[in-house]
């Protein structure tokens, strides 16, 4: 058994010494996307619901390109700048999660990278 660390040329460049992904055993650990905009590391405009959705854009980039899918996701953790935005968030990731549903946490944090309102880690199975 070996640990496979992961980078997907389609994803956000990471701006700090992590894999997008690592993979050992069958499974993937996916890092916390945040609501970047491909390579120009420009964060998206708009709301909480275009954060999300770019958040989960990448984190499906990052999935596919590591030879899993969303619906390989077991669990997800959501992190919000502010729990007021819970139900915004919960539409949106509904549409990328409508019938394959993994467990999530959401909690409210003090302070995300980049002051974005979102970040969004999983964990997932591998395919075959």
């Amino acid at each position: 058994m070996s640990v496979k660390r992961i980078t997907v040329a389609e994803a956000p460049t990471p701006v700090a010494p992590y894999s997008h992904a690592v993979a050992f055993n069958g499974t993937l650990y996916v890092s916390g996307q945040i609501p970047t905009v491909g390579k120009t590391g420009n964060i998206v405009e708009g709301g909480i619901r275009e954060q999300v959705r770019e958040s989960l854009t990448n984190l499906k980039v990052v999935l596919d390109g590591a030879g899993s899918g969303i619906d390989m996701v077991m669990k997800c953790n959501v992190y919000l700048k502010d729990m007021n935005d819970f139900n915004d968030m919960n539409d949106v990731y509904g549409e990328f999660f409508a019938e394959h549903k993994p467990a999530r946490t959401a909690v409210q944090v003090a302070r995300l990278p980049r002051d974005v309102m979102v970040e969004i880690e999983c964990v997932a199975a591998l395919k075959a």
